[in-house]
């Protein structure tokens, strides 16, 4: 007989160099529930995930996992799906080049004798689209839809192989609202066909939409869970995740007067030569000492684009109009050429160009101004090592050392190597992209106290771009809209809201 729980994982410990990422953790998941594991970056998220997925072996953890009933060892990822175990994390395992029904059966073809049945794949790949995106059609190449798609393509993948607990890793960290939703549609629609989903995101408002119990890990314990639907509240969820209550989100910033402009633009447009089109049109924006500035817009409003080109230009677009940074008309050749005069640009991508994910936490920090670090013809090992100590001490980077590879630190914690990159050469004016996608409110709230600290003692200038309207309304001192690759508004602090905002996004 069928039990209650579909999974019980009973006094899960995991341990890593220096570090204990789970410390005998139990966790319960109800047949056909939406269950919510939430908590900080480092919490210990992933890793329970990557054991019950089989990624970490039986035998490199403690404890025990019970799966539909029966004691499991998994050995492999393959185990963990060969009954029912699918995971989709937050960097997707599709193959750009193959089409949707390729993906879909990718590893698990369907076979008629030694050959591949296309017509029967391409026949069960509609069936498996049919409630979840009737309209892809799936001859389409998956490099040719966007990131919401692709996540269909993977969850469409999950069902192909007789899916009973579906785990999904930060879905929507990437994905714009739309998206985001249609998304959180299709997960209440596996619940009502059986299927149990683990939902992992830092959304709080997504989690409590479509939670039927919330799980909270801290520093590797399981701290609560939550199955009354009224302690689902952002602030209640929040205290079991850092251990304190955070009265305000956005930390308040003291009243400062702004200096003079440091940084203009007049009649900006980048043309992308690949695109055969215009993906920043006409912009003219300024930046003031001190000042944050918000850029906000819908996906595809030009944000980035405009931000790269900017930027010493390095997706090479041909750009037009004029530039004004410290004082001097510039138009920076080479993102080497704008680092030298002061200006610097956190990529929305910290994986793919922020960081080098197989080098040290010191080197990371430091890579951008190894010249700073000169004695002759060689890098001073010695204060490479104090300068990366001292960001790592000051940005609160939980690392057992600075030599620990950045591939083996939490999202949170990437994101500061990558902030500290940049802080090391001291920056007149610093472009944040999306600074804190994919990471919890603790380490947002550390961040954004960072931000201020930056313009209120050091008299830094600040760009952010964001996708989140309430950062950008908590955190910015003025705000430019963008949409259709145009700076289609701008509106201060006093005047702002996110209805202004998303009726400036739209209705350009």
């Amino acid at each position: 007989m069928a039990t209650e729980y579909i999974l019980e994982m009973k006094g899960i410990t995991k341990e890593f160099p220096g570090v204990r990422a789970l410390d005998n953790v139990d966790f319960k998941v109800k047949r056909g529930e939406i269950h919510c594991l939430v908590g900080e970056n480092g919490s210990g998220k992933s890793t329970m995930m990557k054991i019950l997925s089989g990624f970490y072996p039986h035998g490199e953890y403690e404890g025990t996992i019970i799966f539909d009933g029966k004691e499991q060892k998994f050995k492999h990822i393959h185990d963990s799906e060969s009954v029912g175990i699918v995971t989709i994390y937050q960097e997707l395992a599709v193959i750009p080049e193959l089409t949707v029904y390729e993906n879909i059966f990718l590893g698990h073809e369907i076979k008629k004798g030694r050959f591949i049945d296309w017509n029967e794949t391409i026949a069960k790949s509609k069936e498996m689209l049919r409630t979840l995106r009737p309209d892809l059609d799936p001859s389409r190449k998956v490099k040719d839809l966007g990131v919401g798609l692709q996540q269909i393509v993977e969850i469409a993948k999950a069902l192909s192989k007789n899916v009973k607990l579906l785990i999904l890793d930060e879905p929507t960290s990437s994905l714009n609202e739309d998206d985001s939703e249609n998304l959180l549609r299709i997960v209440k629609d596996l619940k009502s066909r059986g299927i149990t989903s683990i939902l992992i995101s830092h959304k709080l408002k997504e989690v409590i939409e479509v939670a039927d119990t919330i799980s909270v890990l801290r520093d590797g314990k399981m701290v609560a869970r939550l199955e009354d639907k009224s302690q689902f509240t952002e602030s209640n969820i929040v205290k079991y995740m850092v251990g304190r209550e955070i009265e305000d989100v956005y930390p308040k910033r003291k009243k400062i007067e702004f200096g003079e402009k440091i940084f203009e633009i007049k009649g900006w447009k980048a043309f992308d030569t690949q695109l055969d089109r215009y993906v920043v049109k006409d912009a003219n924006m300024y930046v003031r000492k001190g000042e944050i500035v918000g850029i906000a817009g819908l996906m595809g409003a030009g944000r980035t684009e405009l931000a790269l080109s900017l930027f010493g230009n390095p997706k090479e677009y041909i750009v037009e109009g004029e530039m004004y940074f410290d004082g001097q008309k510039v138009q920076f050749k080479s993102p080497t050429h704008a680092i030298s005069a002061g200006f610097a640009y956190l990529s929305e991508d910290r994986k793919g160009t922020g960081l080098i994910l197989d080098f040290d936490v010191k080197t990371n920090m430091t890579l951008a101004g190894l010249e700073r670090l000169k004695k002759g013809l060689f890098i001073n090992e010695n204060e490479e090592v104090v300068v990366a100590e001292k960001f790592k001490n000051s940005l609160k980077v939980k690392t057992p050392t600075i030599e620990q590879k950045v591939m083996n630190l939490s999202g949170g914690n990437q994101q500061k190597v990558a902030i500290a990159k940049w802080l090391f050469i001291k920056p007149k004016l610093l472009i944040l992209d999306e600074p804190t996608r994919g990471i919890d409110v603790g380490a947002k709230y550390e961040i954004y106290t960072l931000m201020n600290r930056l313009v209120e003692e050091e008299g830094m200038s600040i760009i952010m771009i964001s996708s989140e309207l309430p950062e950008v309304l908590g955190m910015s001192d003025r705000i430019y809209v963008m949409a259709g690759g145009k700076i289609v508004g701008e509106l201060s602090r006093e005047e702002a809201s996110q209805e202004k905002i998303m009726h400036m996004a739209v209705d350009y």
